[in-house]
């Protein structure tokens, strides 16, 4: 059976007594527990991972990247359990937790080993100085619910290749796949203290890492309330920061697209994970002249998105996290709704047949303008906007006009779409469908955070550079 407790220098730890339950979002049902850390144990976990820093920086590289490579065997070698897990704790569909919640993290932690074993480099020379790239030292982990395993990959197997030591503080609301991570960690060889997990709630654990003074780096993905928090309690030990936060991104569909293919990919791209994704199309822009036909494909991709059981391979939507977050999405349609956007598809009513857990139906609205709630503020649900544009300017004008930029897309000429994703003001950007790349930066501009993750640009996060003179 899965330890559920924190993980303190190599021991488990069970904790104090106050625990936190995690329910199963579809069933409303209590399926596990994990202490609720304190403020001691982050120190226990902190001093853990400062004594182990030395031995583990000095590690020879080959080492550290065999381990990154163990774990992405272990991960690959657990992966029914694991897409089962997440299914279980935050609702994923089962196909989708096995394709990418348990699949994705394979690959971006062998990335990791490859770009180090490809010839990174550590050392430069620049006139008569020796520049030299070092682990920058104890790391705070604070990763979010939506893709539990992927989150967690993202920060802790770079970290640990590159020689820092890591205190992990998954989220409280779906923690148990960091138990079967830590497992595979422990699996992979990492020695005591080299990883550590500490559960337990944001304003409590989270805010210990961030405030303390053993801590170099916090690395937090989350809210870009939450992040702002973050920032703010780190500036008191002027620690490095790395926020990965929310999104209101753009599908850009410009006249001479395939509207059947940008539509179809546009809600996909929207709806993945039951829209709980920060990098999720939210908004689609369609050219004046095009959006009656534009509309009429959406709510037909829409209405392909079965609600319902998220163990059954059939269902595309399962429940919202949790009943705060289906509220959360529901008051945004009703806001919508309340704002004169036009209701095309789903609405704010529970979806019929499904008497319990938090589930929410597909959303699709027309006649939204730029200035409105919905097309502004992020949902982190499956709701979809369509505004209608009437040039190319004003439509990277609208795609710009949030205090967001962490993705987006364009569908048309491949020219004409290269040149609409160069102004878009987003960290990444997807042109006629382009595929995630495990090996490519991800973060964002603006409130989206900053700092990037995975490939070159997610190990130079975690580094500290020095120049020796001679």
């Amino acid at each position: 059976m899965v330890h559920t407790g924190h993980i303190i220098g190599g021991a488990h730890v069970e904790g104090g007594e106050a625990r936190i339950e995690v329910l199963n979002p579809a069933t409303e049902e209590v399926i596990g527990s994990v202490p609720a850390g304190t403020p001691s144990d982050v120190d226990a976990a902190v001093a853990a991972a400062r004594a182990a820093f030395d031995g583990w920086a000095g590690t020879p590289l080959a080492e550290r990247i065999a381990v990154a490579r163990r774990i992405s065997a272990g991960i690959a070698g657990r992966r029914d359990e694991i897409a089962a897990t997440v299914t279980a704790e935050m609702g994923s569909p089962i196909k989708f937790a096995t394709q990418v919640h348990a699949s994705v993290p394979v690959a971006t932690s062998a990335g990791i080993a490859d770009v180090l074993e490809n010839g990174f480099a550590w050392t430069e020379e620049v006139g008569n100085s020796l520049i030299v790239r070092e682990p920058i030292g104890v790391v705070a982990a604070i990763t979010p619910w939506n893709y539990p395993l992927h989150q967690i990959v993202a920060k802790v197997v770079p970290a640990l290749a590159v020689g820092c030591t890591v205190v992990l503080k998954p989220s409280e609301v779906a923690p148990l796949t960091a138990a079967i991570f830590a497992e595979i960690v422990a699996d992979a060889g990492v020695p005591a203290g080299v990883f550590n997990l500490v559960h337990g709630t944001g304003p409590v654990v989270g805010e210990a890492l961030a405030a303390h003074p053993g801590v170099d780096m916090v690395s937090f993905t989350g809210s870009t309330r939450a992040g702002r928090r973050v920032s703010e309690v780190a500036a008191r030990t002027v620690k490095r920061v790395a926020l990965e936060l929310g999104g209101k991104s753009a599908n850009v569909v410009l006249d001479d697209a395939d509207l059947a293919k940008a539509v179809k990919l546009g809600v996909a791209g929207c709806f993945p994970n039951g829209g709980q994704s920060c990098n999720a199309l939210s908004r689609m822009l369609v050219p004046e002249s095009r959006l009656a036909e534009a509309v009429e494909l959406a709510v037909a991709a829409a209405a392909k998105y079965t609600v319902g059981d998220p163990t059954d391979e059939s269902t595309r939507i399962g429940p919202m996290v949790s009943e705060a977050q289906r509220d959360r999405v529901v008051d945004y349609i009703r806001k919508g709704i309340e704002e004169g956007a036009k209701l095309v598809a789903g609405g704010p009513e529970r979806p019929e047949g499904l008497a319990k857990g938090f589930f929410v139906r597909p959303t699709v609205f027309t006649g939204v303008t730029p200035e409105m709630t919905i097309a502004q503020e992020e949902i982190f649900g499956p709701v979809l906007s369509i505004l209608p544009y009437r040039d190319e300017d004003e439509a990277v004008r609208i795609a710009n006009g949030t205090d967001y930029g962490l993705a987006g897309a364009v569908f048309g000429s491949d020219e004409r779409a290269l040149a609409v994703a160069r102004r878009l003001r987003t960290g990444q950007v997807d042109v006629n469908g382009g595929r995630f790349n495990p090996n490519a930066p991800f973060g964002g501009y603006r409130q989206s955070g900053n700092g990037r993750e995975f490939g070159r640009h997610g190990i130079e996060e975690l580094l500290e550079t020095k120049s020796i003179q001679r």
